[in-house]
């Protein structure tokens, strides 16, 4: 696969950024509520207290969007975030509310879509949780039977079955979810919020959050904001003031690429007539889908922790684009010869439990983070939920099997570089030894160039 003529975009390849950008704080504000960050989830948040009557401000270090909510796979999905089997484990008792939740918050975000008329090029094909061997597929039907246990709804079946390419084995339908443009996404929830009542400052970068004076007063160049409750909704960035609990989550630098459009026909030979995004059942996955301008965007595979705050501003490594380039071509042998046309990144937040957390320090401070790879479902449900708690004084049942009652949490071993390198090489091994790249060609169709 080419890579000699990628473009590494500091932002996303979704979309371009906005020119309409609200102006930073410039001098004191007073609010009820303040909202730290504009993603999705902050996004979501401010605009559900909004509506509620709420007097909110929300601060930007940048601009709505900016962040992973923009630069992420676009695959909504329906199912909990991380290792399910690991979480089963560990979690069992948990799982029913997770899985509900899950599911939930895709048809949050499908509603909210729809109310809001955001052309997001949305479509609600599932997800599929992709094997490349049999190994693979034996965890696919665990992990099935696990979901099927908790509430969920999926469907395994073979490649053909479930309408994924033949290069793979089989997989797991999620049948709640689908596939969108995230930018656009983001963006439309961004223009959204700035038509409500909320009071949306850009351009902002938050310095110190401190309690003064029975309130919470946010720090930044231009001047202060002062609130009675904050919500901290920064997710990997939440880790730059003091007041943020320890181990909180651990910040990740992910990346995605996208192919040079294809030859529609080359397209229809490899199977996928679903048009689900797939993910992989390696330890660290991989990501693949196809979008409406006759592209491929794939990405992850691997993990690169963030080491110390403020987190950089990055574009991603050349060698990792390189890395990913080689597996495409192992999965999709009859399009190795296809180039990389664009790569991007953006950091997100991974918990020690590889469960999403929402909590509360004290009784004026919110937090919401770390979906672990499936905020673009997640996010903007918690965030709906953490508002209604603010201004109901109790939480949605949803809410509660994420909430933690004391912000106390473990060192995430794992999560080191060591460990991150150990479980990618794992993947790397058991890629050797388990048949998957003579799956791929097996299925790989032979069709003109």
């Amino acid at each position: 696969m080419r890579t000699d003529g990628v473009t590494y975009e500091s932002f996303s390849g979704w979309v371009d950024a906005p020119t309409d950008l609200r102006p930073a704080v410039d001098g004191d504000v007073t609010c009820q509520v303040a909202v730290i960050g504009g993603g999705i989830g902050g996004m979501s948040t401010a605009l559900r207290l909004a509506q509620r009557g709420q007097d909110v401000v929300l601060v930007e270090a940048e601009f709505c969007g900016h962040g992973a909510s923009s630069r992420n796979a676009g695959q909504l999905a329906g199912a909990p975030g991380g290792d399910l089997q690991l979480l089963n484990l560990l979690s069992r008792k948990k799982m029913p509310g997770m899985m509900r939740l899950a599911e939930n918050a895709a048809h949050h975000v499908e509603d909210f879509i729809a109310k809001h008329d955001i052309d997001c090029e949305y479509e609600a094909t599932g997800n599929a949780f992709a094997a490349v061997s049999r190994g693979q597929m034996g965890r696919v039907r665990r992990v099935a039977r696990i979901v099927t246990r908790a509430g969920g709804h999926v469907e395994v079946g073979t490649a053909a079955e479930l309408g994924i390419p033949r290069g793979f084995v089989g997989g797991m339908r999620e049948t709640i979810g689908g596939r969108m443009n995230p930018g656009k996404f983001s963006l439309g929830m961004r223009r959204v919020l700035l038509d409500s009542a909320a009071r949306v400052f850009e351009q902002t970068k938050v310095t110190d959050v401190v309690r003064e004076g029975g309130q919470i007063v946010l720090t930044t160049p231009g001047g202060q904001v002062r609130a009675d409750q904050v919500v901290l909704a920064t997710n990997a960035f939440a880790g730059e003031w003091d007041i943020t609990p320890k181990h909180l989550s651990v910040p990740i630098y992910v990346i995605e690429v996208e192919t040079e459009p294809i030859d529609p026909a080359r397209i229809e030979a490899l199977g996928w007539t679903s048009g689900m995004g797939l993910v992989t059942q390696h330890a660290i996955m991989e990501n693949y889908r196809l979008t409406p301008r006759g592209t491929i965007v794939f990405g992850v595979r691997r993990l690169e922790r963030g080491t110390s705050y403020p987190l950089p501003e990055r574009t991603p490594d050349p060698g990792l684009v390189e890395e990913l380039a080689g597996a495409f071509a192992r999965r999709f042998p009859s399009l190795a010869d296809v180039a990389v046309e664009r790569a991007w990144g953006g950091w997100i937040a991974i918990t020690s439990s590889w469960l999403p957390v929402a909590g509360r320090i004290g009784d004026d401070v919110h937090y919401s983070i770390a979906c672990n790879g499936h905020g673009l479902a997640q996010a903007p449900y918690v965030g709906t939920l953490i508002a209604d708690a603010i201004v109901d004084g109790e939480r949605h049942e949803d809410l509660e099997t994420l909430w933690q009652e004391k912000p106390r949490f473990p060192r995430p071993v794992m999560m080191g570089r060591a460990g991150l390198r150990t479980i990618w090489a794992v993947d790397r091994f058991n890629d050797m030894v388990n048949g998957s790249r003579r799956n791929a060609r097996r299925g790989a169709p032979a069709v003109p160039r």
